[in-house]
């Protein structure tokens, strides 16, 4: 693995080795392992897809570079589902609006049918009082008159 230009880990080993990984723990080849690995990181390894020699220093750096990157990613990701958000709560805004402003409407229609209504009820209600009070002036004529001509026929009777 050394002379592979692979990196040397424990789970590596024993693969390459074909035998399980609590194996290569075993005392003295523990060891061995470790001091493989030492070498490796002393002289770096290839880069598997550029095949250039990398550093412990060159991986830390990338490792630096990729964590603040991805720091980035994130802060921009936090600020465009904020941003995502804020529309989102707008056009639900302006659809309630929307839905208000015809609900308004709808009802300011219904208020003056209704207003409407409630004229021609009240106008049919004062003719309707006009026409009972005319009714019952009528019924009182009318009664007067009975009792005129009952009183007349009772005195003619009495004759």
């Amino acid at each position: 693995m050394l002379h592979g230009n692979r990196r040397i880990t424990f789970a590596t080993v024993a693969r390459e080795a074909g035998v399980s990984s609590w194996l290569v723990y075993a005392p003295g080849l523990r060891e061995r392992i470790d001091q493989a690995r030492a070498r490796q990181a002393a002289q770096g390894h290839h880069d598997q897809q550029s095949g250039r020699k990398v550093s412990t220093a060159s991986e830390q750096t990338d490792l630096l570079l990729a964590r603040q990157e991805i720091k980035r990613l994130r802060t921009e990701n936090d600020q465009l589902r904020r941003q995502a958000r804020v529309h989102i709560g707008q056009q639900v805004e302006q659809l309630g609006n929307h839905d208000l402003v015809d609900r308004v409407n709808e009802l300011t229609e219904e208020n003056l049918r209704l207003s409407t209504a409630e004229r021609q009820a009240t106008t049919q209600n004062a003719e309707l009082q006009q026409r009972v009070a005319e009714l019952e002036d009528d019924l009182s004529a009318a009664r007067t008159s009975l009792r005129r001509m009952i009183r007349s026929q009772n005195h003619g009777q009495l004759a």
